[in-house]
C-alpha cells in the first residue's frame, strides 16, 4: 500500500526520536546513526570497519535498548564454533529428549565483533541466519524474530590471524560503513563522564519492536518512479564496466539502494524517493560490493574513489517530486 504524506510525517517523527535517544550514547555520530536506523528499518544488516574503542558495542545496545529489543555481542575468534552462534541441541536425560538451547543469535541487535577472525565455517552459520531470519539445527527451525539486525565489525588493521570475508558474503551486507573517532569537542565531553556507567545502559526505550516492524512494512510503499529507478540501473551497470573493478555491484546491491533509499526519503518526511536519497547512500550500499583489479589495489585505488568515478559519471534525472 503507497505511503501517504500523514504516515511519513509520522515516520520521519518516529525515525528522528530513536536517532535522537541513541544519539545520547553515541556522540557527534548522527550521520552514522541514521545509516544504522535505515539499516535496521531495511531489514538489512550492518558492517562495520573501524577501529577499536570507537563505540562499536555502545551502538548496538543502543539500538537495542531503544527499541525495547534484546542484545547480545559474540566475540569472533578462530576457534568459535558454529553452534557457539547459532545454539545447540543438548539431551534431556530426565524428560528423554533433546532441548534446543538458543545461541547469541536470538537477539534483536546482534554485534558479531570482528568477523573476520573467525574460521569461514563459522562466518557461514552467520552469515545464514542473516540471509534466512531463521535457524535451522537437528532438521528443525527457529525463527529469530523480528527486529533481527546483525552489526559486523571488522578491524582494518592487525590482520594477521584473521580471515577475509569473501565478496559473495560482503554483498550480504546492506550497507558498510564507520563510526570513527570522536571530535574534540565529544570527546571532552566523553571523558567528562570517565567511569561512570556506560551511557547505552541508562537509554529508555522509545518505541517498541511492534513499531519497528509497522516501519518497516510502511518504508515498502514508499514510491520511487522510474526515472530514479532507471538512475539506480545505470550507476549498477556502470560499475560493472568503469576501469579498475573485476566485478561490479550485483542485482542485489541495486535492490539494497531501492531499499534503504526508500527508508531514507522517509526518515526525511517524504512518501517518494528522489535522486539526492540515492546519491547520499550509494557509497555506504554498494562500495563494499566492489571487487577491484588486483593491479589497481596494488597501485593505490581505494573502491571508494571508484564509486565516487561512477556516480559522477552517471547523471541524476533532473525532474523531482512524487509524480
Amino acid at each position: 500500500m503507497p505511503m501517504n504524506a500523514e504516515q511519513a510525517h509520522w515516520f520521519a517523527d518516529t525515525f528522528g526520536a530513536v536517532v535522537q535517544n541513541v544519539e545520547q550514547a553515541i556522540l557527534g555520530k548522527t550521520h552514522a546513526i541514521r545509516l544504522a536506523v535505515t539499516c535496521m528499518l531495511s531489514e538489512g544488516h550492518l558492517l562495520l570497519e573501524d577501529f577499536p574503542g570507537t563505540g562499536k558495542t555502545s551502538l548496538a545496545r543502543a539500538l537495542a535498548q531503544t527499541v525495547q529489543g534484546t542484545h547480545s555481542r559474540i566475540q569472533f575468534t578462530p576457534d568459535l564454533l558454529p553452534s557457539d552462534v547459532t545454539g545447540v541441541t543438548i539431551y534431556d536425560q530426565k524428560t528423554a529428549e533433546f532441548e534446543f538451547h538458543q545461541g547469541p543469535i536470538f537477539s534483536s541487535i546482534v554485534l558479531a565483533d570482528e568477523i573476520n577472525r573467525a574460521s569461514p565455517k563459522t562466518q557461514s552459520a552467520l552469515l545464514e541466519v542473516m540471509e534466512e531470519s531463521r535457524v535451522t539445527v537437528d532438521g528443525k527451525s527457529y525463527s529469530v524474530g523480528n527486529p533481527f539486525m546483525v552489526i559486523a565489525t571488522q578491524n582494518p588493521i592487525e590482520q594477521a590471524g584473521t580471515y577475509r570475508l569473501p565478496e559473495a558474503q560482503l554483498d550480504r551486507f546492506l550497507m558498510k560503513t564507520s563510526l570513527g573517532h570522536a571530535d574534540h569537542e565529544n570527546t571532552m565531553r566523553i571523558l567528562a563522564t570517565g567511569g561512570s556507567r556506560p551511557r547505552s545502559a541508562a537509554l529508555s526505550p522509545v518505541v517498541t519492536t511492534q513499531a519497528v516492524a509497522e516501519m518497516a512494512q510502511l518504508s515498502a510503499g514508499v514510491h520511487i518512479k522510474p526515472s530514479v529507478l532507471d538512475y539506480i540501473t545505470r550507476l549498477v551497470e556502470e560499475s560493472r564496466t568503469t576501469a579498475d573493478v573485476r566485478l561490479g555491484v550485483s542485482i542485489r546491491g541495486g535492490l539494497a539502494l531501492v531499499r534503504s533509499s526508500k527508508v531514507w526519503a522517509a526518515s526525511q518526511g517524504r512518501e517518494y524517493v528522489i535522486p539526492d536519497d540515492v546519491k547520499a547512500l550509494a557509497p555506504h550500499c554498494l562500495t563494499h560490493r566492489l571487487i577491484l583489479d588486483p593491479e589497481s589495489e596494488f597501485n593505490g585505488v581505494t573502491a571508494e574513489q571508484v564509486l565516487a568515478r561512477v556516480v559522477a559519471a552517471v547523471s541524476p534525472p533532473v525532474e523531482s517530486g512524487a509524480a
